[in-house]
């Protein structure tokens, strides 16, 4: 199983699939293809499947890149896979950024 990015219309992403050291090289190096251009967007990541430490990575520099171009992303669905990875790497703020955006 890979990684894939839909829209269901709009701002609105859903991630899917296996976030891994597997799947994350050859998604990210496709970037230029998938990599939204909506000021404002949502990310949902309740589809992914799994998650490690290579998808993390990959996450925290997508967010990066987006931040750069000026675009802001609001996170939801986030596996609990994730958040473990998160606070086990001390980078709670990614995290709090995430479950706070996905209240609003």
């Amino acid at each position: 199983m890979s990684v894939e990015l839909t829209t269901s219309g709009g701002q609105y992403y859903h991630l899917s699939g296996r976030l891994d050291r597997d799947t994350v090289p050859a998604f990210w190096r496709q970037r230029s293809q998938w990599l939204p251009n909506d000021s404002a967007l949502s990310l949902d990541l309740s589809g992914l499947s799994r998650v490690d430490s290579a998808g993390m990575a990959m996450l925290l520099h997508l967010d990066k890149a987006l931040k750069e171009k000026g675009q802001t992303v609001r996170y939801s669905g986030m596996p609990e896979q994730l958040k473990l990875l998160l606070t086990l790497s001390n980078i709670e703020a990614f995290f709090d950024d995430a479950e706070h955006q996905e209240g609003v």
